[in-house]
């Protein structure tokens, strides 16, 4: 690909800035777009790992006239800026929808309504917007169950049953065509901004791809932000010698995803035009329990002693299991994932040995227990 002028909005991010550092390695100019959101930037202060290479505009997506400013002369425009926080977000309602889907209204908006040359627009989706994933009963076959009722969490019947027969289930991988539930706000966003991007872009021959990113983990996600991923939740409470909190039995498992094979699938789908107007699971297509997750990081660090506080307690809207079907991204754009569970794990803990980490696990907590959420 020939040299093109890029936008990555959320570019200072954990997914934006590994991704600014590849585009940048392959020759192409960046501008990052962020506002440098104090939950991932304390004090809004430009991260260390920031690339020199690239030029730097602080601003908001909501904000129509900056961000405008920031397309003149844009080709490609990777479209990361997000809040996010799954939990916060049945809170912070107004924030949630007026960054996500506010914010790629803007983006569209403008594109639609002013001269551009865009050839290709990438979006950050989620697999969150599918709720639960899936299940596969030996006698009934393939079921996307909703959420479990409540009175089946009070008694702590955590795995889903078959509707049918009432037997136990196992997980499955779920695929780009399941229905998308979308239980919580965060999810529901996330929903919109996959769905604006391939309407427009369909609508306006723009090529676009959704990425339905799984669970990323590695170096650069905030250990500071108590609604980021699990992985660095954990490495926080670690790291002030504090025992990692599991709600259910910890046996609720996810798609665990390395960044660095998240930036891979950005830039084939930069690259390929077999995915335009798609959307693709990004996954390891093997699910992890959270309590496994809980006792790698300790056995890497060394905390052993610090073994997880598995309460036996819920949070509204949260999932059982959640499994990437990544044969439609392998197929189409020829992804495979490189990075392993292990070393992903280890590499995220040197990293962040000799990393300030501010645990606000419990003030996040309590947010969620005075409003009923847990």
């Amino acid at each position: 690909m020939t040299t093109k002028n890029i936008l990555v909005t959320g570019g200072m991010g954990f997914v934006g800035s590994y991704l600014v550092d590849e585009l940048i390695q392959r020759g192409h100019r960046v501008r990052i777009f962020d506002n440098l959101d104090p939950q991932v930037h304390p004090n809004r202060k430009l991260p260390d790992y920031a690339n020199p290479h690239a030029e730097f505009i602080q601003g908001d997506v909501r904000d129509y006239d900056t961000l405008k400013k920031a397309l003149q002369d844009i080709e490609i425009i990777f479209h990361k800026a997000a809040a996010v926080g799954v939990g916060q977000s049945q809170y912070e309602i107004k924030k949630y929808v007026d960054v996500n889907t506010g914010g790629t209204a803007n983006l569209l908006d403008i594109l639609v309504n002013n001269n551009h040359n865009i050839e290709k627009l990438i979006v950050a989706a989620s697999q969150t917007s599918y709720g639960e994933g899936l299940y596969t009963c030996a006698d009934h076959g393939t079921q996307h169950p909703g959420l479990r009722p409540e009175n089946q969490l009070k008694n702590a019947h955590w795995e889903h049953k078959c509707p049918r027969c009432k037997k136990g289930m196992p997980p499955a991988p779920i695929p780009e065509d399941a229905e998308r539930l979308s239980y919580t706000i965060y999810a529901q966003t996330k929903t919109h901004q996959e769905d604006m991007v391939l309407n427009i872009g369909r609508a306006y021959k723009i090529p676009s791809v959704a990425l339905r990113y799984f669970n990323i983990f590695g170096p650069r996600q905030s250990l500071s932000n108590p609604y980021t991923g699990v992985t660095a939740i954990f490495m926080s409470r670690l790291k002030n010698n504090k025992h990692p909190v599991i709600y259910e039995d910890g046996k609720q498992s996810r798609d665990f995803i390395s960044v660095h094979d998240i930036v891979r699938a950005n830039i084939l789908a930069m690259e390929k035009s077999e995915g335009d107007y798609q959307a693709f699971n990004v996954g390891s297509g093997i699910g992890t329990s959270i309590e496994h997750i809980a006792l790698t990081l300790s056995n890497i660090l060394g905390s052993e002693h610090l073994v997880p506080d598995i309460t036996g307690t819920y949070r509204q809207g949260d999932t059982r299991h959640s499994i990437a079907d990544i044969s439609r991204i392998k197929k189409t754009l020829g992804f495979k994932p490189s990075v392993s569970f292990q070393h992903g794990m280890e590499e995220l803990v040197e990293w962040g040995r000799d990393r300030e980490a501010i645990d606000g696990f419990a003030k996040a907590q309590d947010a969620l227990q005075q409003r009923g959420l847990i």
